[in-house]
């Protein structure tokens, strides 16, 4: 495989990262991007009871099989086919399933901590941040979750005050350095995702742009 281009986009929890690569995805070639979410990597939890699964912190750095994810990308960048590991919200573990990830000429690593990891960083050919309101947040996570992940309302805004703002404060909010580009307001950027798109498809080689 020739040149791959490798990007990675973070930022908080329902700050709109997944329509960011959904614009991303459609902007290119069919079949172009592969998309590496971050949440497939938590660690491998089958050795615990369901009470230390339940304690873990689960938006910390340590919470993530960064190991597991690195070597991934790296095979993917090589040309190699993938097994990505797939990870229930609901067990708070990996499945046994796994979902087959071919190589392809973009791979897109997203989730809340990508920019969190300097190895993986270093990886990267160009890196987004996803940059939302706290409230505007708090209101997506309070829909996704209550609908998604069976939590109540009280359940979410306990977790989001306990856990998820000191945390996207010590861990997620200071890698917004580290972008070569900061997108205000999520997915409803239009016009900085389309400039964002157009960028993106100036790095790829002139003959697939003419292939479109």
């Amino acid at each position: 495989m020739d040149k791959v281009t490798i990007i990675g986009i973070a930022g908080g929890t329902g700050s709109g990262k997944t329509t960011v690569v959904k614009k991303i995805v459609e902007a290119l070639p069919p079949h172009y991007v592969a998309v590496v979410p971050l949440d497939s990597y938590y660690n491998d939890t089958s050795h615990m009871t369901e009470e230390e699964r339940k304690a873990i912190n689960f938006d910390h750095p340590d919470a993530f099989d960064w190991k597991l994810l690195i070597k991934q990308v790296n095979e993917l960048r090589q040309g190699h086919a993938i097994e990505q590991p797939t990870y229930s919200y609901i067990l708070s573990n990996r499945l046994p399933d796994t979902v087959y990830v071919e190589p392809k000429p973009v791979i897109v690593i997203e989730g809340i901590m990508t920019l969190c990891n300097k190895k993986l960083r270093d990886m990267m050919d160009l890196k987004i941040f996803v940059d939302t309101d706290p409230d505007e947040r708090l209101i997506r996570n309070i829909q996704r979750d209550t609908i998604d992940r069976g939590r109540t309302v009280s359940m979410v805004v306990d977790r989001y005050l306990k856990v998820l703002k000191p945390m996207h404060e010590q861990f997620i909010e200071p890698t917004k350095r580290y972008a070569d580009i900061i997108i205000p307001q999520g997915g409803e950027n239009i016009k900085g995702i389309g400039i964002l798109c157009k960028y993106i498809e100036g790095l790829m080689p002139e003959e697939t742009t003419e292939l479109e």
